[in-house]
């Protein structure tokens, strides 16, 4: 396994990759808010031992660079997450993703229906009927927004973290997190929120252009997620009919970090087959 970075119109973004680099076919691992390649480490080592992959911290999130310029929406993302693959020469991608990577990388694969493989969504997905939960409506509300960005301090992510994790997440992934977490991070989450208010027709839209490619799909959930509720793990079949679903009855918003076992047990074997079929 090694870290490198990739550069994509003047933005710098880490990049941890690992099994055979000059592969053309690789798992590409997205990750949400507030999210890093951090997040990744197991997991891109897994699946190294029987194909490539990459995860990159996206524009905003980790040690990626955090400019004022950048389009901090979904299809702005989507769109730095296919000039990330070109930089890298991914021709096939299978796309793991979490919390907003689902939608980052959904609606990148919405575009190139003939570069997505397969989707392994954990804790996201395309969320028809999806409520927004109550940080995302602080976040979205001019003036709370920023006063509560301003006053989130390390102890202050300690207690959210621990928010609807009955497991519990280890101190050192916590404390990474806030590292991470600095002023250019929490004007990307604000700006991310607010450009993504309005769903109104979004998911809908989404499904539209993903449940005609019948894409093998596994799905992964935290039962007790408290931002994205488990009720959406069985309602990705809508759309992926194909879907093979795991939800892990103690686990919360993080499964990969509080029940790293149980999903590298499902993730990597699905992902083996996806890579042995083709």
């Amino acid at each position: 396994m090694e870290q490198t970075s990739v550069r994509v119109e003047g933005i710098r973004s880490p990049l941890l990759q690992s099994g055979r680099l000059d592969a053309d076919e690789a798992v590409v691992f997205v990750h949400g808010n507030p999210g890093s390649i951090a997040d990744w480490t197991r997991l891109v080592s897994g699946v190294g031992e029987f194909g490539r992959a990459l995860a990159m911290d996206m524009p905003g999130f980790g040690a990626a660079d955090k400019p004022d310029h950048f389009d901090y929406s979904v299809p702005g993302y989507a769109r730095h997450l296919g000039l990330l693959l070109d930089a890298c020469r991914v021709r096939r991608a299978h796309l793991v993703m979490h919390d907003f990577g689902g939608p980052w990388g959904l609606a990148w694969a919405a575009q190139n229906p003939h570069a997505v493989a397969s989707v392994t969504l954990i804790d996201t997905g395309v969320l028809l009927g999806y409520r927004w939960h109550y940080l995302a409506r602080i976040w979205q509300t001019r003036w709370l927004g920023e006063l509560f960005m301003a006053t989130t301090t390390r102890a202050g992510m300690r207690i959210l973290l621990r928010h609807g994790n009955p497991r519990g997440l280890p101190a050192e992934y916590v404390d990474q997190t806030f590292n991470c977490f600095d002023a250019g991070t929490r004007r990307a989450v604000l700006q991310l929120y607010r450009k993504s208010r309005e769903t109104n027709g979004v998911m809908e839209r989404l499904a539209d252009a993903l449940r005609p490619l019948n894409l093998p799909a596994q799905i992964v959930w935290g039962a007790h997620d408290p931002y994205i509720s488990v009720k959406f793990a069985e309602r990705q079949r809508e759309v992926f009919p194909r879907a093979e679903v795991l939800i892990l009855s103690d686990s919360g918003h993080w499964p990969f970090v509080d029940n790293p076992d149980a999903v590298a047990d499902t993730l990597l074997p699905f992902l083996r087959r996806q890579q042995d079929s083709h």
